[in-house]
C-alpha cells in the first residue's frame, strides 16, 4: 500500500530530479553520442550550476523539515549512524553548491574539478538513501525517484566504462604510431 506523500519527501524528490538532471549533459554525450547534435546537452550544460543550486535548496527543505518532524538528537552518535547517507550527500551537496560560481573555478583551479567530483560520490549515497530510508512505506513518487537516480547511476557507470575504453584505444593507436615510425 502506498503512504501518502508528505512535503519533505517532494522536496527530497524534486531535489533528487533536479540532481539527475545536472548529471545527464555528460552522461547523454558519451551514452547517447547521437545526442551531441541536440540542443537539450547543451542547454542543460549551460545551466547546470543553476540547477545544481536548485536541487541543494530543495534538498535543505527536505532535510529541514525531516529535522522537524523527527526532533533529531545532534547530539546522539546514532542520529548520523541512522542518516549517514543524507549527512554525507548534504555535505557533498554544500560544497558544490558554495564552489558552483567563477571565483571559485578560478581560486580552486584544477581542484575544482577534483572537488565536484564527489558529485558522483553522492549519487550512489542517494541509491542507498533513497531505497534504505523509502523501504517499507513507498509514496507514490517513490518508484520514480528509484528508478531516476538507479537509471542515471547505471548510465554513469556505462558511461565511464566507455571513456576508459576510448581512452585505452587512443593510447593503443599513439603506442601502434610511435612503433611505426
Amino acid at each position: 500500500m502506498l503512504d501518502t506523500t508528505p512535503v519533505a519527501n517532494h522536496l527530497g524528490f524534486f531535489a533528487l530530479i533536479s540532481y539527475i538532471i545536472t548529471l545527464l549533459p555528460t552522461t547523454l554525450r558519451v551514452v547517447f553520442p547521437r545526442t551531441k547534435k541536440t540542443e537539450i546537452p547543451k542547454l542543460l550544460l549551460k545551466y547546470r550550476r543553476q540547477i545544481g543550486v536548485v536541487a541543494f535548496l530543495f534538498a535543505l527543505g527536505h532535510g529541514i523539515l525531516l529535522v522537524r518532524k523527527r526532533n533529531f538528537d545532534f547530539f546522539a552518535l546514532q542520529t548520523y549512524w541512522i542518516y549517514v547517507q543524507g549527512v554525507v550527500t548534504f555535505i557533498i551537496f554544500t560544497l558544490l553548491t558554495i564552489t558552483s560560481n567563477d571565483w571559485s573555478v578560478k581560486k580552486l583551479k584544477r581542484n575544482w574539478k577534483k572537488l565536484h567530483e564527489l558529485t558522483y560520490l553522492a549519487m550512489f549515497l542517494l541509491v542507498w538513501h533513497v531505497i534504505d530510508k523509502m523501504w517499507g512505506h513507498w509514496s507514490y513518487v517513490t518508484p520514480f525517484g528509484i528508478l531516476g537516480i538507479t537509471t542515471i547511476t547505471i548510465l554513469f557507470i556505462v558511461r565511464r566504462l566507455r571513456e576508459r575504453r576510448n581512452k585505452v584505444s587512443k593510447l593503443k593507436s599513439i603506442k601502434q604510431l610511435t612503433i611505426n615510425n
